[in-house]
């Protein structure tokens, strides 16, 4: 089982808090440290200092970084061109010596796009689904031959495709919890299936529609990774569950029915329960950045149970 460190820097974070954070996950043996592609804080907080952008974060990360894998649940299909997005992803790529994992989305948070001017289509999956095409075909193209694209959306006409990855494949991850098109996308196009803060039987049955159709695209159904994102909230004893639970804003008794929450024998029980539904990689959504010691702890009697 995987553990990867997964954060909500628009809920307010600097780049030296993400730094601290990205340090402390390749200190600590985590496999990866991912964050949220977000420019609005949601709920109560105030967002202060304000909003990192993802990509320019997770480059600045690749050159502090020398182990751990770099990536984005999920960047927003709406923020970025295709094309532009491509060349991005292949020099942070290439700035971290072929680390780089792209989690891509249609976007959903409207409020942040009224916020900064980004326009919100309607057409957001079927925009997605070209930006897929988009940018694994330019990074599939041969070097020296050019990359066409005639869709709907997006028009690509001659491109050199370049630059190129470090990787000879980025993988890429689709989630959510569609039951239709969410699934035949993740088929064609993903090499890792995630779903966001779903049960355990919500995520069994998610995962059977992904498996149910890649092997209707001609694909083995286990050539995916599948994966979930929890909120995460562990303590040595009851006071310390909670205290980082009130750090956090939300209630002990509701994290435990929906995360991973309580002692560290509770939690490997919790994950030990979602391996068994197909679950090898778990992201920890950790929302209290300046607790490091939270990071330690589950370093030390969780991630240490699950070798």
């Amino acid at each position: 089982m995987d553990l990867r460190i997964f954060t909500e820097p628009q809920q307010g974070a600097s780049y030296d808090t993400l730094l601290k954070v990205a340090k402390a996950t390749e200190d600590l043996g985590f496999d990866a440290f991912f964050r949220s592609d977000h420019y609005l804080s949601m709920g109560n907080g105030d967002g202060l200092p304000g909003p990192t952008d993802a990509w320019i974060t997770l480059a600045g990360l690749a050159r502090e970084t020398k182990r751990i894998r770099l990536g984005t649940l999920m960047t927003a299909g709406t923020f970025r061109l295709p094309g532009v997005l491509a060349i991005q992803v292949a020099q942070v790529d290439q700035m971290s010596g072929g680390r780089v994992e792209l989690g891509l989305g249609a976007g959903w948070f409207e409020e942040e796009h009224k916020a900064y001017g980004i326009p919100f289509p309607k057409e957001k999956f079927a925009r997605l689904e070209e930006q897929l095409a988009i940018i694994t075909g330019l990074w599939a193209t041969e070097t020296g031959k050019e990359f066409t694209y005639d869709g709907t959306y997006y028009q690509l006409e001659k491109s050199p495709a370049l630059p190129k990855p470090a990787q000879a494949k980025v993988p890429v991850l689709i989630g959510g919890h569609g039951a239709t098109r969410t699934p035949r996308l993740a088929a064609q196009y993903a090499d890792e299936f995630n779903i966001p803060f779903a049960s355990l039987e919500d995520s069994e049955r998610q995962f059977g529609r992904v498996r149910a159709a890649a092997e209707a695209a001609g694909r083995k159904g286990d050539e995916l990774v599948y994966s979930n994102a929890l909120v995460a909230c562990v303590g040595k004893d009851d006071a310390e569950v909670a205290r980082r639970a009130a750090a956090i804003g939300r209630d002990v008794d509701e994290l435990k029915a929906n995360g991973l929450a309580g002692s560290p024998a509770e939690v490997v029980d919790k994950i030990g329960r979602y391996a068994a539904i197909g679950t090898s990689r778990v992201y920890l959504q950790i929302l209290d950045l300046d607790d490091l010691d939270h990071l330690q702890l589950i370093s030390d009697q969780v991630q240490s149970q699950l070798g």
